[in-house]
This record gives C-alpha cells, structure tokens and sequence, in this order.
C-alpha cells in the first residue's frame, strides 16, 4: 500500500497532536493553580474590616436581610455596601481605628473588598431566593453565623453534601417565617413537620444533573 504521508508530514502531524496534548493538559493545570479554593472549615477568613456576625446579630439583633439585601429576590444574597454599614457608624464608634477602612470607602466612593467564604466553582449554579422560599432556614448551609466572631465557612458544600438535602429536604425544611431565625428548633420530629412542609411548599427532590449545571 503506497504511503500516504512523507515521513516529514509525519512528523509534523504528530507534533501538532502533541502541542495539543500538552496545552490542554497546560490549560487544566493553569485552571487548578488560579481557582481559589474554598476555605477551610472552621478556620476564620482575614478581611478587610474584622466583622462580627455575633456582635451585630446575637448582640444587636440586625436582621440577615439588613445586609443581604438581595438574598430574597436574587440567586445571589448581596454583599453589604459601605453606605449600608454607614447608616450606624456615621452615628457610632465614628472614631473608632478598627473601622478606618469602612470609612475611608465612604469617602474615596470606593467598594471594600471582601473576600467569599461560600465561593461555589463557577460550573455549579445556586439560587439563594429559591431555598429561602422553599424554607431552607440559613443555618442550614452558613451554619450558626449569629454565634461567629469571625466569618468562618461551617458546612463541606460538596456536591454530595447538596445532594443529602435534595434527597431528604424534610430533615431540613422550616416553616418560612423562621428561615432567618437562627435559634429556631421544631416543636415536635423534625420529619414529622418537614413532610408537611415538602407538601404544603411543593418542594421537589431534584436530583439531576441540570439543576445545579446548567
């Protein structure tokens, strides 16, 4: 059978496959070392400004949606804005070093620069209004926030940890008007009220691949 390509030809077309190989492998690599990577568990993030989730909520009772004014209507919960946090430090603590920051954004009209403890990878699309409304209570996910002095992430969110509550949402649902509540705990078996809520919320176990990769 005559040849169909010179050797020459070859060798070039097994050093283009080879550049692709190699490139793609390269892509992958890249893509691994620049994602961020969740932060530990338990461990605390350093920001901007040390913001204290247990003095502004356990203490002074202010509630989720005072900061996270989107997180009912929105997939995205919504940081806080520096006007937001200067409705109350215009009025107190105006002097106070640990806040320098907060001020100094107020003044140059330039945003704080916090940093994600919840970061899902961007392949993975979650909606935080659905889960509100379905009666997903946040401790559920952001564990006990009232209780941290520091923002720390308290929950894996793997895919497989999603998924045990997709399963079985009766071990999770709340009555709405408690989702923001933290402390709040079911009166009688936790099954017992979930499976009345999954009726009555119309809540689907949705498992398939589609619902968080679209």
């Amino acid at each position: 059978m005559p040849q169909i390509f010179s050797s020459r030809s070859t060798l070039v077309i097994k050093l283009v496959i080879l550049s692709i190989v190699f490139l793609f492998a390269g892509a992958i690599l890249f893509w691994r070392a620049t994602m961020s990577p969740m932060p530990a568990i338990g461990k605390p993030v350093e920001q901007p400004v040390p913001f204290s989730h247990e003095h502004h909520v356990q203490d002074d009772g202010i509630d989720c949606r005072y900061c996270h004014t989107s997180v009912e209507k929105s997939s995205f919960a919504g940081m806080p804005s520096t006007e937001i946090c200067m409705t109350c430090h215009s009025q107190i603590f105006t002097e106070a070093p640990v806040l320098a920051p907060v001020r100094a954004s107020f003044q140059e009209r330039k945003p704080l620069r916090w940093k994600r403890i919840h970061d899902l990878p961007d392949f993975v699309y979650f909606n935080h209004s659905i889960h509100i409304h379905k009666g997903i209570g946040c401790v559920s996910c952001h564990g006990p926030v009232n209780k941290m002095p520091l923002t720390w992430r308290a929950k894996p969110l793997t895919m497989e940890w999603c998924l045990g509550c997709h399963r079985e949402p009766e071990r999770f649902v709340r009555p709405r008007k408690y989702v923001f509540d933290m402390d709040w705990k079911p009166r009688e078996d936790q099954r017992v009220l979930g499976k009345r809520l999954v009726e009555k919320y119309n809540i689907q176990s949705k498992t398939d691949c589609s619902t968080c990769h679209r």
